[in-house]
């Protein structure tokens, strides 16, 4: 895990750029030429500074030259708020898929000579009243548009979306007049059902976990599993579904126990919302005595990198740099063009086939 940074007295631009360049162990004058897309910068290297960035709060601001040729188009900047904590962002034992994300998004900017200022938002602060939006609505005056990474909470989206033009990285269910860019989840979560049902899975439980801001991309996921299962024509029992309404609701540790005494009921694979949730579920259920793939599959939704010393996951791959690409370039269409319709845009995925899946356990024990 990348130790912290200190910005206690470091005041001048230079002292912050040092600071996140021996982090990442690389100059800093790599670091500078990512604030400015600079053309020979890795994307991925770039990417990762600003997510440093975005963990310390430290913000570029590029000197704008007076003498620039007033023909020229004035040069776009746009923001980047991800609602994440900064333990969840920086949890070591998983990859955090805003990487990828803001690795499409600069390259994306780049492209159209943009600049980018990405701002880590706690998901506990829900309105803009609170002191980490405070300053976020007066740079907004020096954005031309602002991306969302991840669900953000209905009254900020309701005071944003006025003011400055949105695209958001994920459908938000009541706001239907913001561009949003998402992955086809009911497509991946289809794609998961039917490989479990191709290994003789027949009673398929779905697993989420509760988040401080409502998963919208997990109820669609539920919704998708809900829609699969109905066209396979097998049966769902609110029994075997967790955490959704009006299933059985807890936090991360009950609702491990509760899918393992489902899974000793019957339940011969999981439908999980995520990876890390998938891989959580099937560390909690190995301590359980339950073995993954022997006596219960196991899939995910997301395509990260497998951690360390566990079953390499079969999952869904989502293209998250070609999703923050995609809502980068609308980005800039939009503020371009304030007034024009909203779109939606589902972008493709594809199933990774891993070691979590295998035949049920009533199936291997008849020889089948």
């Amino acid at each position: 895990m990348l130790p912290p940074i200190r910005n206690k007295g470091q005041t001048s631009s230079a002292a912050n750029q040092q600071l996140i360049a021996d982090r990442l162990d690389i100059s800093r004058a790599t670091v500078s030429r990512c604030f400015t897309n600079h053309p020979g910068i890795n994307p991925v290297t770039r990417a990762r500074v600003f997510q440093i960035a975005a963990e310390t709060g430290y913000v570029h601001l590029q000197m704008r030259s007076t003498r620039s040729n007033p023909k020229k188009a004035a040069k776009k900047t746009l923001g980047v708020l991800i609602c994440s904590s900064e333990e969840e962002h920086n949890r070591p034992d998983y990859q955090n898929p805003s990487e990828q994300i803001l690795a499409g998004v600069t390259d994306c900017a780049l492209l159209n000579d943009a600049g980018v200022e990405v701002h880590l938002i706690d998901p506990v602060n829900c309105t803009l009243d609170d002191p980490a939006y405070l300053r976020i609505e007066k740079l907004c005056n020096g954005w031309d548009g602002l991306l969302l990474v991840y669900p953000f909470p209905d009254p900020v989206l309701h005071r944003l979306a006025p003011i400055i033009p949105l695209v958001s990285l994920v459908e938000q269910f009541d706001h239907t007049g913001i561009d949003c860019v998402d992955v086809d989840h009911y497509k991946g979560i289809s794609s998961a059902i039917e490989h479990l049902i191709e290994n003789g899975h027949r009673r398929i439980g779905f697993y989420t976990r509760l988040y401080e801001v409502e998963a919208s991309w997990s109820l669609r996921r539920y919704a998708g599993y809900m829609e699969e299962m109905v066209r396979a024509r097998l049966p769902v029992s609110n029994q075997d579904i967790v955490n959704v309404f009006p299933s059985h609701e807890g936090d991360d540790e009950s609702s491990i126990e509760y899918a393992a005494g489902r899974t000793r009921d019957g339940v011969t694979a999981w439908v999980c919302a995520a990876d890390h949730q998938a891989h959580d579920l099937i560390n909690g259920l190995a301590k359980r005595g339950i073995e993954v793939p022997g006596q219960v599959s196991v899939t995910g939704f997301d395509g990260i990198a497998t951690p360390d010393g566990s079953l390499d996951l079969t999952t869904i791959m989502i293209p998250f740099r070609e999703i923050g690409a995609t809502g980068t370039r609308r980005l800039i269409e939009r503020a371009d063009k304030r007034f024009g319709s909203a779109q939606h845009v589902l972008i493709d995925c594809r199933l990774r086939a891993g070691a979590t899946v295998g035949p049920p356990p009533a199936q291997k024990a008849g020889g089948g």
